[in-house]
């Protein structure tokens, strides 16, 4: 069943339960409401001529309904990143899909500055604008028994169209336009909730934007397909309020990057965390201070998973099963991977370093309008998802960082990931960093470290000698006051490479 029709199938079975509560509006729909706002917005939407409608909505019931409305009227929604360069944003999707119409928000325009590109349609307007007769011809269609319903909506589509386009971070590169099928995100969503054993009777926190895949299909998409209530606030980084939501809301599950767990941690009281059943970090890697931390303050185990925009995107999970603090846990149910040998394209043996590549009904169906990337990127069934790691020798994954973050110091190669996650040990719990790499005359790469205050750099690379050989240690610090980060909460690595560049001329 496509998944637009299932959130049908919810809201039928569902009715007066909550599908969400929007802490941002105050406001508190229904799944049957929710059924009958989304049927107003897909005979709106589907008087619109493209394929495509963009969505550039902070995490809301708005922004939710506008997803759904896109899907029954048959379009497929474009995820706009809003939280930097919005404008830009707008018209790289605008150019790269070929369609005019974005759903926004007059509130978040104003709110980031941006100003109004040619075919965004506010749903403030949308919302003043519907009838007392639409609203009465929506709540009767959404009275007809379910199978009527679907009927009204079914043209033909399958589990291979596309649920969603999504555009890759853009950290190294400028975004691709990500292809996730019906067939993608529902496969993931089963194979992630059986580890997790989600049931309708969980409640999402939903603080992970929408236009980035692990708040897609983790915050949204899941709860959906169990009947959850999804709790959403459109601010991350609003961490105290975070805190007294989970705790007011009785919260069950909460994701989020470690830049925000980090946040939470800090602005969190004993007590506010007490109903979450699970807590997972994804989308950067999870320092072991942080995890103690969390265990430290509120008995709460912090399960650390990874995945990637083009695999939907859950790869690898900690659970409670099988957690060993430090890898990104065992490969989900269904899903293959393999570690391929840099150099000769054979597989590794356990424990040794090479390409993480995988395989299931979670890879992509490709980029949009990009062959060539999608061939490199997609071989016989495997997606190169560019990043090293090793399986060992109990199936655990251990991610080892980005091709492109590994430098070649006097003829070895260096994870600038590794370098990190030692470094990060031995910091005062507010500093945070990022290490990078400068061109040397002599030896290649030199490695340099952004750090967000002054340190006693001496006895920090005195510690860290001790977990690392001499090639690997930051040959200078940084001080960058506020590392730059994206809408997902990760780093900004490209942004601060370009800094530290700058810096040195």
């Amino acid at each position: 069943m496509l998944l637009h029709h299932h959130f049908i199938k919810m809201a039928k079975k569902y009715g007066d339960k909550p599908a969400f509560i929007d802490r941002t509006s105050g406001r508190r729909v229904s799944y049957s409401k929710a059924l009958i706002a989304s049927l107003i917005l897909a005979d709106k939407f589907s008087r619109y001529k493209d394929e495509f409608i963009g969505v550039m909505v902070p995490t809301s019931a708005g922004c939710a309904l506008s997803m759904l409305g896109s899907l029954i009227s048959g379009k497929t929604p474009v995820m706009i990143n809003y939280s930097t360069g919005a404008e830009n944003n707008a018209r790289y999707a605008q150019k790269k899909c070929g369609f005019r119409t974005i759903i926004t928000s007059r509130a978040l325009l104003e709110k980031i500055n941006c100003p109004e590109v040619e075919g965004m349609i506010c749903l403030e307007d949308i919302m003043a604008g519907i009838s007392i007769a639409e609203k009465l011809k929506a709540a009767i269609k959404s009275k007809m028994p379910l199978q009527m319903i679907l009927n009204m909506f079914t043209s033909g589509g399958d589990q291979d169209d596309s649920l969603v386009i999504l555009f890759t971070s853009g950290s190294e590169k400028d975004p691709k336009a990500v292809q996730l099928t019906h067939r993608n995100i529902t496969s993931n969503i089963k194979n992630f909730s059986m580890v997790y054993e989600l049931t309708d009777r969980d409640t999402m926190m939903a603080n992970l934007p929408f236009f980035h895949v692990f708040g897609l299909t983790v915050n949204f998409w899941t709860p959906v397909y169990h009947g959850m209530t999804i709790v959403s606030y459109a601010n991350p980084l609003d961490y105290r309020v975070i805190c007294e939501i989970v705790k007011e809301e009785k919260v069950t599950m909460l994701v989020g990057t470690p830049s925000f767990f980090w946040g939470y941690l800090r602005k969190s009281e004993p007590g506010d965390f007490s109903s979450l059943r699970y807590a997972v970090s994804g989308a950067d890697k999870c320092p072991d201070a942080l995890r103690e931390a969390f265990m430290q303050r509120h008995g709460i185990t912090l399960y650390e998973g990874y995945g990637a925009t083009e695999t939907a995107p859950v790869i690898a999970v900690n659970t409670v099963e099988h957690n060993r603090p430090g890898s990104v846990g065992r490969p989900l149910p269904n899903v293959s991977v393999r570690i391929e040998d840099y150099d000769t394209g054979e597989n590794c043996p356990r424990n040794k370093v090479g390409r993480i590549l995988v395989s299931g009904d979670n890879i992509m169906k490709g980029y949009l309008d990009d062959f060539e990337e999608t061939s490199m990127r997609i071989r016989h069934g495997w997606y190169d998802t560019g990043d090293m790691g090793y399986l060992d020798d109990d199936g655990y994954l251990w991610h080892a960082g980005r091709l492109k973050r590994f430098v070649k110091v006097g003829g070895e190669m260096v994870s600038l990931v590794k370098v990190e996650s030692v470094l990060e040990k031995f910091l005062p719990e507010e500093v945070s960093c990022c290490v990078v790499d400068l061109p040397d005359a002599h030896k290649g790469s030199k490695i340099v470290a952004a750090v967000t205050e002054e340190l006693d750099e001496k006895e920090v690379l005195r510690q860290m000698s001790e977990h690392l050989p001499n090639i690997a240690l930051p040959k200078q610090f940084v001080i960058i006051p506020e590392l730059p980060k994206m809408g997902s909460g990760k780093i900004d690595f490209r942004s601060v490479s370009a800094m530290v560049h700058e810096i040195h001329g």
